[in-house]
């Protein structure tokens, strides 16, 4: 935890120094590549304390472990989003241009961190649901076995119930009511002319009484589905590794996620500038840094699905829970930072990442479906 917040301090009031104009175009480049780096590892490390603790509180609140794990893995993707829009509110005065461009990459970051770990949760599900129909292990990735290895639910030792399928389900149609609520009312309520030259065409934006009503849903349904459908997991069930945690009390345990939450924060903010660099420097159009910057975010949730798929232990539940749920406090993240005023897509990107979400959030959909008729059918 020391190694993670002295990594985050060192981000923020040393390497992004690096990326000030005057330095040499080497230096600048330098900077961008050690923060993404140093960012990523230290985004890493969170998800494993997030994957370690949440089983924890879960089992002492009775909260679903997909929320509280939700809460934690969507942090780093909502504090992305929410400081690259308060660095485009502090610069309107001053450089509208770069205004417009941090909030296109806030828009881009929170929306597209959606798209990364819906895509993987498919692969997971997909890949759990060969190994139920061949009845044998089969490698995440074919032909590549140090991704892990997949085996059969008939085999896991703890299953998830069916009302943590069914809850994954609702949640996820929820997340496409609102994907396309939050779609449907940047076109209808938003579109205005781009102020900017570097960009071409309409932006569209996400005004503040929709980003309001986006919010207050998002609140609702994490509130409506907070209680945990699993059965309880006796102390001897739970993986060695969260043994620390489960002697630590629940004020030491919260105290971790704390000094987490404020690293990310100062992660966040240089990984912002270095990407925003990164445009300046390339020519790169913002909304492709803002989508690449929320693959950086989504890191954690990409991880603990993962692990929780190859090493399931009775938590594939929580990682179907904790992927909708994610994506809810992500779109969270974009209703706040639409209610700031600081959220902007251009016509192609708005439609590109919309139709993308939508797509992959009705696949995966059908992917759980199958799981769901494999429990009914055994």
């Amino acid at each position: 935890m020391a190694l993670l917040l002295v990594s985050a301090l060192f981000l923020r009031f040393y390497l992004i120094g690096f990326l000030q104009e005057h330095n040499f175009l080497w230096l600048r480049i330098a900077g961008i590549i050690l923060i993404i780096g140093i960012g990523a590892f230290a985004l890493k490390e969170v998800a494993e304390v997030i994957e370690e603790t949440t089983e924890v509180l879960s089992d002492r609140t009775r909260l679903a472990s997909g929320l509280l794990q939700s809460l934690g893995t969507a942090f780093p993707d909502m504090v992305l989003g929410i400081v690259a829009a308060v660095i485009s509110l502090s610069l309107i005065k001053e450089n509208y241009t770069l205004a417009i461009n941090f909030a296109i990459i806030a828009a881009a970051t929170t929306f597209g961190s959606n798209i990364y770990n819906i895509a993987h949760a498919i692969l997971c599900v997909f890949r759990q649901n060969v190994s139920n129909k061949k009845g044998i292990p089969v490698a995440m990735l074919p032909g590549i076995k140090k991704m892990g290895t997949v085996i059969p639910m008939k085999d896991h030792k703890i299953k998830p119930s069916l009302k943590e399928i069914d809850t994954s389900l609702d949640i996820l149609n929820v997340l496409t009511i609102l994907t396309a609520i939050v779609a449907l009312s940047m076109v209808i309520f938003g579109q205005v002319k781009s102020p900017v030259s570097n960009i071409s065409g309409d932006l569209y934006q996400l005004i503040k009484p929709v980003g309001f009503v986006i919010l207050a849903l998002c609140l609702i349904t994490l509130y409506y589905f907070r209680k945990t459908k699993r059965k309880h997991i006796l102390v001897e069930e739970i993986q060695e590794e969260e043994n620390y945690y489960k002697k630590q009390s629940t004020w030491i345990i919260l105290l971790y996620l704390l000094v987490s939450g404020i690293a990310i924060l100062f992660v966040a903010e240089s990984m912002v500038r270095a990407v925003e660099s990164f445009a300046s420097i390339t020519g790169t159009p913002f909304v492709v840094v803002g989508v690449l910057a929320g693959l950086i975010g989504c890191i954690g949730e990409m991880i603990v699905v993962h692990n929780f798929t190859v090493n399931p232990k009775g938590r594939i539940g929580d990682a179907l829970v904790g992927v909708g749920m994610d994506n809810i406090v992500t779109t969270m993240g974009a209703a706040i930072v639409a209610v700031m005023g600081g959220i902007f897509l251009g016509g192609n990107s708005l439609i590109l990442i919309f139709v993308l979400i939508l797509t992959l959030n009705t696949v995966l959909i059908w992917q759980i479906s199958k799981l769901k008729n494999y429990f009914l059918a055994s």
